[in-house]
């Protein structure tokens, strides 16, 4: 089984952030950047899955500009098979962004998808259920495991 986790460029969690001296935005000049801690979970869980033999391939995707091919390498190094990069300069949004997934999806078909529960930016948790209801898949949210037996997990 192919398992697809998506993974998001993300503020540094140690950073303290700085506001737009025109308060339109968060300062993102010369910041740290990382990888979002909920989806390094959800990576880490995808490649347990792939270490327990459930899974045969790992595909980390990432939606944003062209610096965020670190985070993908840094999903590699934590062992995902293959990274996809939708690059874009645009802000996306949560809806936005669960489309795109759905194409990603659409062109890969994994048997699961994992996103992790939120993201630490806008702490909005609703691309993964968007994403759900346009793929038409099944979801379980803020999952602590995740155990597969045949096709159901």
């Amino acid at each position: 089984m192919k398992v697809l986790v998506a993974v998001k460029r993300v503020i540094d969690y140690n950073v303290k952030i700085r506001v737009k001296p025109d308060h339109s935005d968060v300062d993102l000049t010369n910041v740290k950047m990382a990888m979002n801690p909920f989806c390094e979970i959800a990576v880490e869980e995808a490649v347990r899955l792939k270490e327990k033999g459930v899974a045969s391939e790992v595909v980390a995707v990432t939606i944003g500009p062209k610096a965020a091919q670190e985070q993908l390498r840094t999903a590699l190094a934590l062992g995902a098979d293959r990274a996809i990069h939708v690059e874009t300069d645009d802000k996306v949004e949560s809806l936005t962004a669960a489309k795109l997934l759905k194409r990603v999806v659409d062109d890969e078909q994994p048997g699961l998808t994992i996103l992790g529960k939120q993201s630490i930016d806008t702490d909005n948790n609703q691309t993964g259920q968007m994403l759900a209801a346009l793929a038409g898949m099944g979801q379980g949210t803020f999952a602590s495991e995740v155990q597969v037996e045949g096709d159901e997990v």
